[in-house]
């Protein structure tokens, strides 16, 4: 597989968007658990939910730019 190909620059985009995702979500869910006064254990579920969303949504938009940006040649 060579060095630059494309499958390795979009799993690495999509990598690189699910961590950024979900420290993002984690932060989030956090501070809306709270400002929601959400009750008891239900706040890991909802930061979790958050955490999980976003981080799947950003590694897909992510993921997805990359492949969009492979097909390009300067």
């Amino acid at each position: 597989m060579a060095r630059d190909s494309c499958l390795a620059r979009v799993t690495a985009g999509a990598a690189v968007g699910g961590a950024v995702g979900g420290a993002v979500g984690a932060v989030y869910g956090t501070y809306e658990a709270i400002r929601y006064k959400v009750p008891g254990f239900l706040k890991i579920r909802h930061i979790g939910q958050t955490t999980l969303g976003s981080a799947a949504i950003f590694g897909l938009f992510l993921g997805a730019g990359s492949l969009i940006h492979c097909g390009k040649s300067y």
